[in-house]
């Protein structure tokens, strides 16, 4: 088996489908993590479509414990169903998590004078071998790709 064979199958397995040879050929030929990009994102997608496919459970979990209670009972009361609110969660969660990888990219968001800012540290993704070691390699801009990868057939 070659290493594009392996990297083509790891993608499958993660289920990257029809484009998982191109992910595998961009790692393969160009050098980059992609596989760990991929990983990423795709972990990223669980968290945010749970908002929505589980949405029956954390709205009952919220209505008995939880700090939004009193807002879940309002809206439930309004005429809003649990999928209402689960859709909201997750393009809450969505734009949550855009925000995040963009500001893995970019930290300085113009709240603080430029002075300040410059002075700040910074930070940055490591890949790291399935035995925690880093390879050298870095997880850059990770919002160009996290809207390509939303599950198909989810979202607004």
């Amino acid at each position: 088996m070659t290493e594009l064979d392996r990297l083509t199958a790891l993608f499958s397995a993660l289920g990257a489908d029809a484009d998982a040879r191109d992910w595998a050929e961009s790692e393969a030929e160009e050098g980059l993590p992609q596989l760990a990009r991929y990983r990423l994102l795709r972990t990223v997608w669980q968290d945010v479509d749970a908002w929505g496919t589980a949405a029956p459970q954390w709205v009952d979990a919220y209505r008995t414990d939880g700090v939004a209670a009193d807002a879940v009972d309002r809206a439930l009361a309004a005429g809003l169903t649990a999928e209402d609110l689960g859709a909201l969660a997750r393009e809450v969660a969505r734009e949550t998590a855009f925000g995040v990888l963009y500001a893995l990219t970019d930290p300085a968001d113009g709240s603080l004078p430029a002075e300040v800012e410059e002075q700040l540290p910074c930070w940055r993704l490591a890949e790291l071998t399935p035995a925690g070691v880093p390879t050298g390699r870095h997880l850059d801009a990770l919002h160009e790709d996290f809207a390509e990868l939303e599950p198909k057939g989810i979202g607004p």
